[in-house]
C-alpha cells in the first residue's frame, strides 16, 4: 500500500465499463517535490462513491495499490498497463490550491560565478 497527499485537480463521473464493473477516475496534484505532478487514480465498484463528498481543489490523502497487467492486442503485440487503485480517500486539513516549491531566482552576481570564461568544449 502506498499513500500520497495532494490537491484534487480533476473529478470525473462514474463510468459503467461492463454490466458488472464500474470505475471513477480523478487527478491529484502532488506539489511536494521540485515539480508538481498530476497523478491519475481510479476508484472501482463500491468505492466510486468515496469521491462524492470531495470537490476540486480539496486537499486529500489517498491510499492506493499499484497494479500492473499485461495485454496482447489483436496484432499479437504485448503491452503493459499500470493503474493506481484507491482503497481509501480522505479530506485532509490542508485545502486551497497547491503552491509551487520555493525557488530562489538567481541574482546577476551568482550567474556570473556560474559562467567560466575559460576553455570549454561547448559549440556555442
Amino acid at each position: 500500500m502506498l499513500s500520497i497527499s495532494g490537491i484534487v485537480k480533476v473529478k470525473k463521473d462514474t463510468e459503467q465499463i461492463t454490466e458488472k464493473f464500474k470505475k471513477r477516475e480523478f487527478v491529484v496534484t502532488d506539489a511536494s517535490g521540485n515539480y508538481p505532478q498530476d497523478i491519475l487514480f481510479q476508484l472501482t465498484q463500491d468505492r466510486t462513491s468515496l469521491l462524492d463528498d470531495i470537490n476540486v481543489n480539496d486537499a486529500v490523502n489517498v491510499t492506493f495499490n499499484l497494479r500492473g497487467r499485461e495485454w496482447t492486442n489483436p496484432q499479437g503485440e504485448v503491452k503493459y498497463f499500470n493503474s493506481l487503485d484507491v482503497w481509501r480517500l480522505e479530506k485532509s486539513q490542508g485545502g486551497g490550491t497547491p503552491t509551487p516549491p520555493d525557488i530562489m531566482p538567481a541574482s546577476a552576481d551568482s550567474a556570473e560565478t556560474l559562467v567560466d570564461e575559460g576553455d570549454d568544449d561547448l559549440p556555442f
